[in-house]
Order: structure tokens, then sequence, then C-alpha cells
């Protein structure tokens, strides 16, 4: 189930990176087919198989509902790399002005709509 997962993960990181997007890791799942689990857990999982299997394909184009990072971290840097800005929040870095350039498909913001 986790290599499905991934797989599925996978397909949607590369609709993000041709878009030149981001998204969440509860849209991540949505599109995916999946529940994103507690704090995004399921959806880090297919990550971590993603970054294995997949290496080219940049995972992290995933954020949390929240944008926030690690301060310091990989996912800080490439997400810099590509033009997003952060600002500090104690030990994390949220990310800023990144709402034009967050990925939400027509399905997924219809179902929102109704909740």
């Amino acid at each position: 189930m986790t290599v499905n997962r991934a797989a599925e993960v996978a397909e949607v990181l590369w609709e993000l990176k041709k878009e030149d997007k981001i998204a969440t890791y509860g849209v991540i799942a949505s599109r995916a087919g999946f529940s994103a689990g507690s704090k995004g857990r399921s959806v880090l999982t297919a990550l971590k198989g993603v970054r294995r299997d997949w290496p080219h394909l940049q995972w992290f184009r995933a954020v949390s509902e929240e944008g926030a990072v690690e301060k310091n971290s990989e996912h800080e840097t490439l997400l810099r790399d590509i033009g997003f800005d952060f600002e500090e929040q104690d030990e994390l870095m949220v990310l800023i002005g990144h709402e034009e350039r967050m990925k939400i498909w027509e399905d997924e913001s219809e179902e929102q709509a109704e909740e």
C-alpha cells in the first residue's frame, strides 16, 4: 500500500513541478486518493518512498498545512532556491506570500466549499 501511495504522490508532485506550484499535505493526499493522516504522517511516509524511488521529483513542494518547515533544513533551502520567502517563528520557518503559487485542484476547492 505504501508503494502505491508513493506512486500516487509522485504523480501529484510531477503536476506541481510542471506548474511551478506547491501544495499542502492534505491537498496532495486528497489528489492522490487517500487521507493525509494526523499531521500529514501518511503523506510524509509516501514522500520518503518518493525520495528513495524517484529522487528527481521535487518532494519539497509538499508543505504542512501551516506552511512551516524546520529552520535551516533542506526543505527550507530547496523552497528558497525556487523563490519562496519565509519568516521565522520560534524554531520554524513559515512561508510568506506563497498563496499565488499554492495549487488547489478544482475538485478539492469544491469539496472545501461544501464543508
